[in-house]
């Protein structure tokens, strides 16, 4: 995340908290006699506790995220349709990146990319919540003591460290120390409101089921972190300010609340991104209004599980989205299938003038690996516009028949494949304008090198495309001025091979499609046979052209050496593509 996200957050939820400062002010003095309470040592202590406790969590969170970001991806990427595993997977994701926001963020985008259905990710959702409790019942481990060796070995870490491996971790560990540092201010700085009338007041009203889950769910979109939140009801109890009876509507508002960041997510997205986004408000709304009513029985039966409130607190959060998800994952097809129909599929607009960006979305760049799956995922639909416009460009020449464009038969073949062709131009420049961007965010080494090779097959893909936009209009001038027509042979030489490279294009489509390495490996062992090939023909052109006993129709044709050049090229920049993608999937994998 950068630092701009950061800093506002932080305001963000200063604010907030700024909006009790009037009750603070005015509150009757502390009830012990004599003793006033130092209304600037108390503010600061709150907001200053609050800024590392913030802070640290997202350092925590931004160190997991890049040592496991791609991992993280490739475990989603590969998700079956099992709805278990699905929950398992999103727990597990979470849980490891310390935020559901991020996980339910990436799975947006995942679905926009079109790696992972609509289906499949409200299994995600549910385990998303669940994974998001870890957090919580790490933070009820009273901890404080250490707060201060864990900041300094972390932030040893982080700056001396020459491994990035070993910086990220001390980025971890730092943020875990900056986070019950920052808890320890806070209970300390709060200690004297213990007594206070006032005070005691606002906090009593939160035992009120309505406004205590409203509390959580405005405290938390506007910080856009569950955990944090329920970090901070932690440690409000753990210096004795809230109780259990406080502390459960505040935990369930505080899922309804992080349910912005995917509405967020979802509104420049696809279709079934914004299903996405939709199903996570019906299962974190629903699961709150399932235990609205019985929240004194709930928390009756929570106070069994330990003797401690911030220790209770956590549980009540870990059960709560545990109990959600069993009583939803039967009925998610049902949900699924009503989510669908009352939003159905939109038209798609067949005008292929009209070029269009379905996956850049600039609201991710904080998120560099979720931004990198987009830019994929574009770079994915001018593949195939690519294989449709390399498909086409033999046809006139292996054709007898008066061509028309492949996709409308009104329009003309050459217009048509001009159409195709200033379409990828376009979606190229902005799929080059938005890798740019990602590579001023702060990246690793592996994101910068992903962002590279990106770029690189982007220019190779330009390549193809000027090839055929340079040569094809002159192949067809040439083809109408000359009386001769191609042999049999020629015409058989030339499909074969064209055939071969649309064949290329479409296993590159199929890599952006589930990054199988398999289909790059193929690319470049039939890469190798093709080569070979073209130069077999090469040679019986010659020996075609030589000889004496072929007839005019049977010699070779300018045409035909221009168009089998154009393929060749085609065949070349197809080989460069894969290897780069092949030296990528090979760094990732080690």
């Amino acid at each position: 995340m950068t630092k701009i996200s950061k800093i506002k957050k932080l305001i963000l939820s200063i604010s907030f908290l700024a909006l009790l400062i009037p009750s603070f002010v005015f509150a009757s003095p502390a009830a012990e006699p004599g003793k006033q309470i130092s209304w600037f040592l108390l503010l600061t202590s709150l907001f200053g506790g609050m800024g590392m406790f913030l802070y640290g969590m997202e350092m925590m969170s931004d160190g997991m995220k890049v040592a496991a970001g791609n991992k993280m991806r490739t475990i989603l990427e590969k998700l079956t349709s099992n709805r278990i595993l699905a929950v398992g997977v999103g727990a597990f994701v979470t849980m490891v990146i310390q935020s559901s926001s991020a996980t339910t963020v990436m799975l947006v985008s995942f679905v926009n990319s079109g790696l992972l259905s609509f289906v499949q990710g409200l299994g995600v959702i549910l385990g998303s919540n669940i994974g998001s409790t870890i957090t919580a019942q790490i933070v009820a481990f009273k901890i404080t003591d250490y707060a201060l060796a864990l900041i300094a070995i972390g932030a040893l870490l982080s700056l001396f460290s020459k491994k990035e491996t070993s910086k990220n971790l001390g980025f971890v560990i730092l943020g875990f120390g900056l986070l019950f540092y920052g808890m320890k201010v806070m209970s300390d700085g709060m200690k004297p409101l213990r007594t206070d009338p006032t005070f005691n007041s606002i906090l009593t009203s939160f035992e009120n089921p309505l406004m205590g889950i409203l509390a959580g769910a405005i405290f938390t979109a506007l910080i856009q972190s569950s955990s944090a939140t329920t970090g901070i009801v932690i440690t409000l109890a753990s210096g004795g300010s809230i109780t259990l009876e406080a502390g459960i509507p505040l935990i369930f508002g505080a899922n309804v609340g992080t349910c912005v960041t995917a509405l967020l997510a979802g509104l420049n997205a696809s279709r079934e991104a914004k299903r996405i986004a939709i199903a996570h408000v019906i299962f974190n709304v629903s699961g709150v209004a399932l235990f609205f009513f019985w929240i004194p029985t709930f928390a009756e039966w929570i106070s069994q599980t330990s003797d401690n409130i911030p220790r209770q607190i956590a549980n009540a959060h870990t059960v709560f989205n545990i109990l959600a998800t069993v009583v939803f994952i039967p009925f998610t097809p049902l949900i699924g299938n009503l989510i669908i129909k009352y939003f159905p599929d939109e038209d798609v607009d067949r005008d292929i003038s009209k070029p269009s960006v379905m996956h850049l979305d600039e609201n991710v760049f904080n998120t560099p690996t979720v931004a990198i799956t987009n830019a994929q995922a574009e770079i994915r639909g001018v593949v195939g516009l690519l294989e449709r416009v390399v498909g086409s460009v033999a046809l006139p020449f292996i054709s007898s028949e008066s061509l028309h464009d492949v996709e409308n038969e009104e329009e003309d073949f050459e217009k048509g494949l001009q159409t195709r062709i200033d379409k990828i131009e376009y979606l190229n420049k902005e799929i080059s304008s938005y890798l740019i961007k990602i590579n001023n965010q702060d990246l690793d080494d592996k994101q910068s090198l992903e962002v590279f090779t990106l770029v690189s097959v982007v220019n190779n893909i330009n390549s193809i495309k000027n090839s055929v936009k340079l040569r094809l209009h002159d192949l067809l001038i040439k083809k109408e001025s000359e009386s001769s027509v191609l042999s049999d042979a020629v015409i058989s030489e030339v499909e074969s091979y064209h055939k071969k490279m649309v064949k290329q294009i479409k296993r590159l489509g199929k890599f952006f499609e589930k990054y199988d390495r398999v289909k790059i490996d193929k690319i470049i062992a039939k890469g190798k046979k093709y080569k070979d090939l073209e130069e077999k023909y090469r040679i019986e052109s010659i020996q075609r052209s030589e000889s004496s006993d072929q007839s005019n129709e049977e010699k070779t044709s300018p045409i035909y050496l221009e168009l089998m050049d154009m393929l060749k090229e085609i065949s070349i920049f197809i080989d460069i593509i894969a290897q780069r993608l092949s030296e990528l999937e090979t760094i990732n994998e080690n």
